[in-house]
């Protein structure tokens, strides 16, 4: 495993806030939500090149070009499904 190249980053407080929130919201620590948030930018910029020896730097994004479903899972009729009965 490679060692992480280390650095000091002062941020607005504010920011650091909402990185705190975000990031517990996605059940990441402060430091792997920044450097994910990098890494996706890193990416659409087209700056971070895949590399096979760093699983790291091909992390997924989201595709923008993936349509939405028009129907939703229970709109959908299931064949051979049993219907409950109708409550009067």
């Amino acid at each position: 495993m490679s060692k992480k190249k280390r650095f000091l980053l002062r941020l607005d407080p504010k920011l650091y806030e909402t990185l705190e929130r975000w990031s517990a919201d996605e059940l990441r620590s402060v430091n792997a939500q920044i450097e994910y948030l990098l890494t996706q930018a890193a990416h659409k910029a087209g700056r971070l090149k895949e590399n096979k020896h760093n699983k790291r730097s091909q992390l997924p994004t989201q595709s923008k070009s993936t349509p939405e479903p028009e129907e939703t899972p229970e709109d959908i009729p299931r064949p051979n499904s049993v219907q409950p009965p109708l409550l009067e």
